[in-house]
């Protein structure tokens, strides 16, 4: 962003707080959220995340994340071999999920 873009906006939100307009917001005085992996989406796509995580709505490519995370926890944890077969089979599908679910949702997001 320009200087002159960041000039405007901490104006406006100078202005704002000297007339009180954010106070008592949800979250005042709580820290902010932690949201590094938006880092890496483009803000359309972080935007409408955060909107359907408020909602208690997630795309189905989150929750395949969650399942791999979860997977692949239990590979580390496993005692034997059989277990690792298991639970790295049970990854490899999930991944594949995952990824079908991300490409469908940037097949539909292309303009």
């Amino acid at each position: 962003m320009t200087q002159s873009f960041h000039r405007i906006v901490e104006q406006q939100i100078q202005k704002a707080l000297a007339e009180g307009k954010l106070q008592g917001l949800q979250g005042e005085g709580e820290p902010l959220p932690d949201r590094a992996g938006e880092a890496f989406t483009d803000i359309a796509t972080a935007v409408a995340a955060r909107i359907m995580a408020e909602a208690g709505v997630l795309p189905e490519e989150f929750k395949f994340k969650k399942l791999l995370d979860a997977a692949r926890e239990s590979y580390q944890k496993a005692d034997s071999e059989e277990a690792r077969q298991a639970a790295m089979a049970l990854i490899a599908n999930l991944d594949q999920s995952y990824n079908i679910a991300v490409e469908a949702r940037r097949r539909f997001m292309r303009p």
